[in-house]
């Protein structure tokens, strides 16, 4: 299985070393084929709402929280570990030089796909909990499976999402890989790393010193992934990630409004509203300190981090057919 996968890497770097716009076409196939999944799961919902199977929309709405559990934890930590679901989307901004008139098409783009993106999930989560009892869902290893099972028991789903994630896994290495030898090549022009990382390929003008060394890298997390990881270990990961994203969009929210006050611009960049920021700023701190409780990230026992709503099956049902092979 290794050395499948630094194959499989091997490919990715070098779709990514041939150019950007070959990137971003094997992106866009790879993206229908996963989108192809969550909408599979939406049409199996709506086939059982229209011939009244089993199914219960007062689990849609349902909030059953204990005495020992505080209603506006639960959902403020639900919400932080939900935030998972939506990671890559900051990572599009490291491509915006290389789009024409990113000033005017970026912001557009990048709102739209998050407005797609939230609502295909609210609606897969609707699906999912409708069909199937939330703690059913809860200790599944595979959700969506046993939605497609509730919503359509003769479809051979067990042999439908395995090729699914197989092409979700392999679009999410390309483009954590495309935008991750960017990044490093614009901190390298910035002279933050060393001058090295952001040489370019002369004929292919791709940054391919930045694209072999975050290729490395992750060579370094196969073979440590499977020396060491465990599901413990990819729950923290899923844990942390969504604690530093929340911490950086909050100190991102604040650079908004100092970055307005001190640069004097031309006007022909994209302003935010000024509220806009400041609400960032204030949903994105607390969820950030309740998500930074040690409990809350470091055991899957805490019962604030096992407690079900619709804001963290959101998160799991949905991440589930685009990251994990059945």
């Amino acid at each position: 299985m290794v050395a499948v996968a630094l194959f499989f890497m091997v490919i990715v770097a070098a779709v990514n070393l041939r150019g950007v716009g070959e990137s971003v076409k094997l992106n866009v196939v790879l993206t229908i084929v996963e989108v192809t999944g969550l909408m599979l799961v939406i049409f199996v919902g709506l086939w059982a709402f229209t011939r009244g199977g089993n199914v219960d929309f007062s689990r849609v709405v349902a909030f059953d929280t204990a005495e020992n559990k505080n209603a506006f934890l639960a959902v403020t930590t639900a919400t932080s570990l939900a935030f998972f679901a939506m990671v890559g989307f900051e990572d599009s901004v490291n491509m915006t030089e290389e789009t024409k008139d990113p000033v005017r098409i970026f912001p557009k783009m990048l709102l739209s796909g998050l407005g797609i993106a939230g609502v295909v999930y609210i609606v897969v989560a609707i699906v999912a909990v409708a069909l199937v009892p939330i703690g059913t869902l809860e200790t599944s290893e595979t959700p969506l499976v046993e939605v497609v099972k509730a919503g359509a028991p003769g479809l051979p789903i067990e042999q439908i999402l395995p090729f699914i994630s197989m092409f979700a896994v392999a679009n999410t290495a390309l483009i954590n890989i495309l935008m991750a030898s960017r990044l490093i090549y614009g901190m390298a022009r910035q002279h933050v790393l060393p001058p090295v990382l952001g040489t370019v390929h002369p004929s292919r003008r791709t940054p391919w010193v930045a694209i072999a060394f975050t290729t490395a890298i992750a060579f370094g997390l196969i073979f440590y992934g499977n020396a060491f990881a465990n599901e413990k270990a990819i729950s923290v990961l899923g844990g942390t990630t969504s604690l530093l994203l929340l911490a950086v969009f909050a100190v991102v929210n604040v650079a908004v409004l100092v970055l307005r006050r001190e640069v004097q611009g031309d006007g022909a960049h994209f302003r935010t509203p000024t509220w806009l920021p400041v609400v960032g700023f204030v949903a994105s701190l607390p969820r950030c300190l309740v998500a930074s409780l040690p409990r809350c990230i470091w055991c899957c026992r805490c019962p604030v981090v096992r407690y079900s709503s619709t804001s963290s099956l959101t998160s799991r049902a949905s991440t589930q057919v685009l990251a994990r092979s059945i």
